[in-house]
């Protein structure tokens, strides 16, 4: 009660409208009702968040690294049941096989290391596109492609429209004019955010890469000419995290949509 009374006295002095009171009481009510601590089930090896995706806009993904095929197989079943779709990240090739053959209808992308079980009905929403500056950045784009497609999004990935040859960044400037985020991945010197955020409206995400010779820094030069980024509002996620960059342009278009 004492919220909807807040509500009411910034209806009455005016600082929020109708429409505002409403929203904010649905949100409040939504809140009230939100089963936060709910329990996902002890399987030994992880204590599942079955309710993420009702916090969050997006379900409980697996970070593979460090993880036994063994252990992946626990999980991974356990989470499908839940009508979730299924991604698991970092996950070897060796692990990634021995997936696919207890899961054919799936996915894996051996070069990013990413696993994708989706479920057989989803909603999409929204529209990303992802870009590669080079095919070595695929890595990482793929990533994120795959962890956007497990977010219910629409996603395109574009691949070779790095700054060296511009033209060819251009042919495709359509296509992200009409993008509700750009995701956009890059190794070097790290470029291409700043020249993409300078000719759209939408959030531009900045996903630097460890692609390079030594002065790259295994990735820190391009994070920090992202950082440090003349075209305003550029978003940076970490080195190679492709996963990051992907809930960021999630939550983007849960926020629209």
């Amino acid at each position: 009660m004492a919220e909807i009374e807040k509500i009411l006295r910034k209806l009455q002095d005016g600082s929020i409208n109708l429409a505002g009171a409403f929203a904010m009481a649905a949100a409040e009510r939504e809140c009230a009702e939100m089963p936060v601590l709910q329990d996902g089930g002890d399987l030994v090896v992880a204590r599942l968040d079955r309710n993420r995706e009702t916090r969050c806009g997006f379900p409980e993904f697996i970070y593979g690294a460090g993880k036994t095929v063994e252990e992946l197989l626990k999980i991974v079943p356990e989470l499908y049941a839940s009508q979730v779709n299924v991604l698991a990240t970092r996950v070897k090739a060796a692990a990634g096989e021995k997936l696919m053959l207890s899961y054919p209808e799936a996915e894996y992308d051996q070069r990013s290391g990413t696993f994708l079980y989706l479920q057989k009905e989803r909603q999409l929403r929204g529209n990303v596109v992802v870009l590669a500056a080079g095919t070595s950045d695929m890595a990482a784009a793929t990533e994120a492609a795959m962890t956007l497609k497990a977010c219910n999004c629409n996603v395109e990935l574009i691949v070779d429209v790095g700054v060296a040859a511009l033209h060819r960044l251009l042919k495709v400037l359509p296509r992200l004019q009409a993008a509700d985020a750009v995701i956009a991945a890059a190794g070097m010197e790290g470029a291409l955010p700043s020249v993409v955020a300078g000719l759209i409206k939408a959030p531009v995400i900045a996903l630097p890469t460890s692609v390079g010779y030594g002065a790259n820094l295994q990735g820190i030069t391009p994070m920090l000419a992202m950082l440090n980024s003349c075209a305003s509002g550029v978003t940076v996620v970490n080195i190679d995290n492709g996963f990051g960059a992907a809930c960021a342009a999630a939550r983007i278009i849960n926020g629209k949509y």
